[in-house]
């Protein structure tokens, strides 16, 4: 069918008589258009006909047709040529300004459809905003336009200007819209005004400066003093808040004269205007946060008194009792009379407790003074008589009680946690008039409050939630507080679980049982053991519920009072509770949440329970150790209870046949806690390890015995270990026989590092143990490994370091070794390379624990090879005479760890290698790198009796060299002050003013390595001192500023404690690293900044709560709009960081951080010189910004209007919507 036929066909249909001809007409329409956009491309005129025919069906008497008719052009408006464009939105402009109402009406409507479907991009959008605006603002200008027409023409406008304020701010509007909307501020009805005022404050950012000071001092102040016209000032205080939602950069200098207005208006005899007032101030809070500073104290004094603003009550408002439930069920008799209905002033108060909850999110350098004058009165009023104000209060104090634990000043790692029980600083808990101090002596008030509110049986299933919720989040900041509450927190608790579970309470069920489980951890057992009688039935109630999360969470409050009160003896809930879990497990079609809790509970009756599970059949392990369905929660139980309680060896090996089972399967997951289980259960047996069990494991290892799989090879490797530390005459044989051929192939792996190859070194150790005669043949063997096995493919260091582990394990082989490998180095050998190179490795890794001083002259045919012509040679050399690291670019090797001979004696060899580092300027770097390997790898006691022969030298030689032999030499000084850092510690403070910029690089890039010591036994005396060396982040020369950067990364990271007091010096220093300077050449200062934004992402995860994020938001925004990927990436990870730990502070940012992310997810600009590597890196760096987005967005709707519409347009990318929800 063709194009012009088909379209025909649908004209023929749109003008039948027949209604419903015409509405199939206009659907088919738009699922061919939908389907097909080009399908109603081509033949112009036909195109013209089905446009002029939908525009037609607007003015249809069917009301379904004419709805239909919109849709259409909502798809057609996406398509069709500029020409009908124009021709769709006059033609809608001239039915919106009729007298018919219902055409006015659809027209309206076609117009907001069309506005909201153009694509952002493209001529379209643009020739629209042009051709629409001014018609619009014409139409607004007319006196003639109805009210109705005013409203739809506004809310047009509106969509126009958050959609494309680039387009309107570009062209030239005549009449300017701002002149054209003032006078709608009078209009008479309150519904335009309203609408005009929205309208209006988005247009502000595009308008002209005069223009905007004309309306603030025309229509803004002389309406806020106190003798203005109460509707007149109504308006103005809710165009001063709409303003500063969507422009506060032109409101922020007029705070200064408009919040004391505003502030004096709200003391006014009207609730209408004093409910304006308060949004207004809570929006400037929000959006205008530095310039809203002075007037705070007058905010929260505006705050505290509207929040209890009730003149319809006549109860004292100070009063505590408000908050008991018994006396609300009496008042509710007493105000019958009185209609809630006809009761506005909860409005007020809503809007007040929004008020204080926007001065808590903003301002966290402000939680002492919230603590002392706004958390009593929010605690006051937690019995408010609407359930939307207390609903609002308690919110209000689960944020204050978040932000302490944000930026109270505690510890924030997550090691706050051990075995159940929060550990907490008790120091800084119990600052005086600090945040945790305030909160603590204020608990028994607010508990008490927040308990009579839920004590009730009329309290609602909603408030419940809430309460609990609540309590759980005061349990989180401060645990254990709740120790004066238990009988009212058993009640309550009781009360809720004894009710079955419905679709609209489970989640109160879950509210109450989460935090009884905290309850339960945070709490000492006396405190409630008395109460366990008469809530345990109820909770043993719970955990035989059908509703699956109920059960789940039922048995995980079991598991933490088990862990509470163990050992658990003399009580009657265990066995119930057992026989509870039991059922769970046998039944087959048990939800595997469920089943995973109940295994879990079972394991925490073995641990706590012992004496009592122990008298049962033992039957549940039948059940956890199956070999259907998901098994990995039964693993970590089995390892726990095999960890902690000797059951016995049938256990043991019923659990040793279970998970051989597992590992046997194919593509299970998990396989990482099998093998945890096969180390743990090796251990567990009593009467030794079965003489088959060797056999049976090892055959079911040796596949796990490759490099395919770093992590478990090195589990495997483990596993075998084990094995042969316990049951070594008959596991060796196995592993002789089955796997050591393997073992030789892994131990020359380039890839074998890290734990993994700690792992190898273990598995030697115990081999030798094992049978003391394997050395001699383990030796030879591994070092013809190497030396058959390619290049590439083969690393002489690891298999050096396996040779030096044997020798270690048998000191009988090690003569005989050095011997056989010490004629390879001599300068008369004829060895070819390879086998030059790895006998200098195991040389050297033996000297580390060997003395080589008798044979004297290995150490010297080292040095000689520092002049050997193959760089792997030369550098070998130095690893044997000292050196660790270093490339070697003709065998390909990256890293390679070599023993030092000098460690053995140092006070032999280590002059020498000082006296080549000090004369011999072609052999300074490899030296200084053979320093380095001793400084690295001597114990304490052997640095201290020679850190001053190597201080002088080190530093001698670093200040007039390139930067790498500075960095070996920088490294070594680090080692040595943590030696004896009374000594070093003041003589690197004395060069910190060096005129030598080289010297202060040294000094920077020493104390870097200083925080790798996390040891606190030196903070005392670097404390004084650290801000000194840290203020190198001013110095004048570009190099040792970075490596100051690279310095207070390093201590943010392991020191912060020492640097968190004095953030404000050095704070200023960092973010001006952060700005491009336009002086240097090719943006020299680029390692510096990115340096400075790691910092920066350092810091917000040590030292959040002493952090201006103010400052902070200012530099991650400007961050964005970098020329480096690297650093856009970083701001995209703060900004996700932020978003979760800060959302209020991250919010006030949002309209400046809008245009660069819009920027960056519009992707690389195509030219000619694009590669593949470009538009790949773009593409990463759009998945970065879409997962900072997806964070923002969470923050809440209608934060930043600008940002809302950025997200919708992404959200109408098909490329983007599908990852923005995955995100």
């Amino acid at each position: 069918m063709t194009k012009t036929y088909q379209m025909n066909s649908l004209i023929e249909k749109m003008q039948s008589p027949d209604q419903d001809f015409r509405f199939m007409g206009l659907n088919d329409l738009m699922n061919e258009i939908k389907q097909d956009p080009q399908c109603f491309l081509g033949d112009e005129t036909v195109e013209n006909k089905v446009l002029k025919q939908v525009l037609a069906l607007v003015e249809d008497k069917i009301s379904e047709v004419k709805n239909q008719a919109v849709k259409c052009l909502g798809q057609l408006i996406k398509i069709i040529r500029q020409v009908q464009m124009e021709l769709v939105v006059d033609k809608l402009i001239e039915f919106s300004g009729g007298k018919d109402e219902e055409l006015r009406d659809i027209s309206a409507l076609a117009l907001k459809t069309i506005t909201a479907e153009l694509p952002p991009d493209g001529r379209v959008a643009a020739s629209a905003c042009a051709k629409l605006t001014p018609k619009l603002l014409g139409q607004i200008q007319s006196p003639d336009t109805p009210p109705e027409a005013l409203i739809e023409s506004l809310a047009i406008l509106s969509i126009l200007i958050s959609r494309f304020p680039t387009h309107l701010s570009a062209s030239s509007l005549t009449p300017p819209p701002l002149q054209v909307l003032v006078p709608l501020l009078s209009h008479p009805r309150p519904v335009v005004r309203k609408r005009a005022i929205v309208t209006l404050s988005q247009f502000i950012p595009i308008s002209p400066p005069e223009l905007c000071s004309e309306l603030f001092s025309n229509n803004v102040l002389p309406y806020l003093v106190s003798s203005a016209n109460i509707e007149k000032q109504r308006t103005t205080v809710q165009l001063t808040a709409s303003v500063a939602r969507h422009s506060p950069s032109q409101i922020s200098p007029m705070l200064s004269d408009i919040v004391p207005g505003i502030v004096k208006a709200i003391q006014r005899e009207d609730d209408e205007l004093r409910e304006g007032c308060l949004q207004a101030l809570e929006i400037f809070l929000l959006r205008c946060p530095a310039e809203i500073g002075p007037y705070v104290n007058s905010i929260i004094q505006v705050g505290n008194q509207f929040i209890k603003y009730d003149p319809n009550y006549a109860g004292d408002d100070e009063d505590e009792e408000m908050a008991d439930a018994d006396d609300d069920e009496d008042e509710d008799a007493d105000l019958d009379e009185y209609s809630d209905d006809e009761d506005t002033s909860y409005k007020i108060r809503r809007s007040a407790t929004k008020l204080l909850a926007a001065l808590i999110g903003t301002r966290p350098e402000m939680l002492s003074t919230i603590y002392k004058e706004i958390s009593p009165v929010l605690i006051s009023r937690f019995g408010d008589r609407e359930e939307t104000v207390k609903m609002e209060v308690w919110t209000t104090y689960g944020m204050l009680l978040g932000q302490t634990a944000v930026y109270g000043g505690l510890p924030q790692s997550k090691d706050d946690v051990t075995g159940g029980k929060r550990k907490r600083d008790i120091e800084t808990m119990d600052v005086e008039d600090g945040p945790y101090s305030l909160l603590k002596s204020q608990v028994p008030t607010l508990s008490k409050a927040l308990l009579n509110q839920l004590k009730s049986p009329k309290t609602s299933a909603t408030t419940l939630q809430a309460g609990f919720n609540l309590l759980y989040s005061l349990l989180n900041v401060l645990p254990g507080s709740l120790s004066n509450q238990v009988a009212l927190i058993t009640s309550t608790s009781k009360r809720v679980l004894s009710t079955p579970p419905s679709t609209s309470t489970a989640t109160l069920y879950l509210s109450c049982l989460s935090f009884l489980a905290l309850f339960f951890a945070t709490h000492s057992p006396p405190i409630f053991t008395s109460s366990l009688p008469s809530l345990t039935p109820a909770l043993l109630k719970s955990a035989g519920e059908r509703h699956p999360r109920v059960a789940s969470e039922a048995f995980r409050v079991f598991s933490a009072l088990l862990q509470a009160v163990k050992p658990v003896k003399n009580t009657d809930w265990p066995e119930p509770l057992y026989d509870q879990a039991v059922t769970r497990l046998t039944t087959h079609d048990t939800d595997a949440e469920v089943r995973g809790c109940a295994e879990e509970c079972i394991g925490d009756l073995w641990i706590c329970a012992t004496d009592i599970v122990r008298g049962k059949n033992g039957k549940e392990w039948e059940y956890i150790c199956r070999q259907t369905g998901k098994v990995d929660g039964a693993v970590k139980v089995v390892i726990k209870v095999a960890k902690e309680v000797n059951i016995g060896d049938a256990w043991v090996n019923g659990c040793m046949d279970w998970i051989l089972g597992l590992l046997k399967k194919s593509g299970r997951p998990g396989k990482s806690d099998i093998f945890v289980a096969f180390d743990v259960l090796i251990r567990s047996y009593s009467s030794g390890v079965p003489p088959g069990l060797p056999s049976a494991l090892i055959s079911q290892i040796k596949p796990y015995l490759s490099v395919s799989d770093i992590s478990l090879l090195s589990q495997a490797l483990n596993t075998l270990t084990v094995l042969l530390e316990l049951a070594p005459s008959t596991t060796f044989p196995e592993v002789e026989a089955h796997i050591l051929s393997d073992i030789y192939a892994i131990s020359r792996s380039p890839l074998v590092s890290g734990t993994a190859l700690d792992s190898l070194l273990n598995f030697y150790a115990a081999l030798v143990k094992a049978d003391k005669q394997i050395a001699t043949h383990v030796v030879p063997s591994l070092v013809i490994s190497v030396d058959k096995a390619p290049k590439t493919e083969s690393s002489p260091a690891n298999a050096a370091r396996c040779v030096a582990q044997v020798v270690k394990t048998d000191h009988s082989v090690a003569a005989g070794t050095i011997a056989e490998y010490s004629k390879y180095v001599k300068p008369t050998s004829k060895a070819k390379q390879s086998m030059v190179v790895l006998s200098l490795l195991i040389l050297g890794e033996l000297g580390r624990f060997i003395d080589m001083s008798p044979q004297h002259d290995i150490f010297s045919n080292a040095i000689e090879h520092f002049s050997a012509e193959q760089e792997d040679i030369r550098s070998a050399a130095s690893f044997a005479a000292g050196e660790q690291s270093l490339s070697l670019k003709l065998s390909g090797y990256v890293h390679l760890a070599i023993g030092n001979i000098a460690i053995g004696n140092l006070h032999q060899f280590l002059p020498v290698i000082v006296k080549m580092v000090q004369s011999d300027a072609k052999k300074r770097l490899l030296s200084l790198h053979a320093l380095k390997e001793v400084v690295t790898h001597c114990s304490r006691g052997q640095l201290e009796g020679v850190a001053d022969i190597l201080w002088v030298p080190l530093f001698e030689n670093s200040e007039n060299s390139e930067e790498t032999t500075r960095n070996v030499a920088a490294a070594c000084l680090g080692k040595l002050a943590t030696t004896h850092p009374s000594k070093y510690l003041p003589q690197l403070h004395n060069r910190i003013h060096d005129s030598n910029p080289a010297a202060r690089a040294t000094v920077v890039a020493a104390i870097r390595y200083t925080f790798a010591d996390t040891a606190p036994t030196y903070d005392e005396l670097l404390s004084p001192l650290i801000i000194d060396f840290l203020s190198l982040m001013g110095d004048g020369d570009l190099t040792v500023r970075r490596l100051a950067l690279s310095a207070l990364n390093s201590a943010a990271r392991t020191k912060s404690h020492l640097i968190r007091d004095h953030l404000s010096v050095l704070l200023p220093n960092l973010y001006k690293e952060t700005v491009i300077n336009q002086d240097l050449i090719l943006d020299d200062g680029l390692e510096a900044r990115k340096t400075a934004y790691e910092t920066m992402y350092t810091l917000l995860d040590t030292c959040l709560h002493k952090l201006d994020l103010r400052q902070f938001l200012e530099r991650v925004v400007l961050g964005l709009a970098d020329d480096s990927d690297e650093i856009k990436v970083i701001c995209h990870m703060m900004l996700f960081r932020l978003s979760q730990v800060a959302p209020a502070a991250v919010s006030q940012r949002l309209d400046e951080a809008t245009p660069q992310l819009e920027k960056t997810m519009k992707g690389a600009t195509v030219t000619k010189d694009t590669v593949k590597q470009d538009l790949e890196r773009a593409a990463e760096l759009q998945r970065s910004a879409l997962r900072a987005v997806a964070a923002l967005s969470k923050i809440g709707a209608g934060v930043s209007p600008k940002f809302d519409a950025f997200t919708e347009d992404l959200k109408k990318n098909s490329t983007w919507a599908l990852s923005s929800r995955s995100s």
